[in-house]
């Protein structure tokens, strides 16, 4: 962390009270961690609406292994972005489900492009795409 700078807000009384419960359950033992975490969030969501920031995050995938061929498929599809898939974890939730997890790193329209490509493969249940930086500017 940098130098420290303290600076003054104004804010309505009722929404400092909801704002300290929310912080009050998440744990943060104080409100300068909550409003830095804010601030981190805000600038992480400017970074992934730049082409060209580097982001890394998570595709979640569930899908239905006994679908055909869609295993191999998105195996090929990981291999295809071998420079940008950093790991995998795969989980056999129940007789039929499949939960997979990448980890994904590179430029954020690239990021995105693999994540939609992963996501929209016919036989997958449901995806999400979870982003963030690499912590190399906060």
């Amino acid at each position: 962390m940098g130098e420290l700078s303290r600076i003054g807000v104004a804010i309505d009384t009722d929404l400092l009270e909801q704002f300290d419960e929310l912080i009050a359950r998440r744990g943060y033992t104080n409100r300068s961690e909550a409003f830095r975490d804010l601030i981190r969030g805000e600038l992480v969501e400017e970074a992934w609406t730049k082409p060209d920031s580097p982001v890394v995050g998570t595709v979640t995938l569930v899908y239905d292994h006994h679908v055909r061929l869609l295993n191999e498929r998105l195996t090929d599809m990981q291999h295809e972005h071998y420079d940008h898939v950093l790991s995998t974890l795969h989980v056999h939730l129940d007789h039929n489900n499949c939960l997979e997890v990448l980890v994904i790193k590179g430029k954020a329209s690239e990021v995105r492009k693999i994540a939609d490509s992963l996501i929209s493969t016919k036989g997958v249940k449901h995806g999400r795409l979870t982003v963030t930086t690499p912590g190399t500017h906060s």
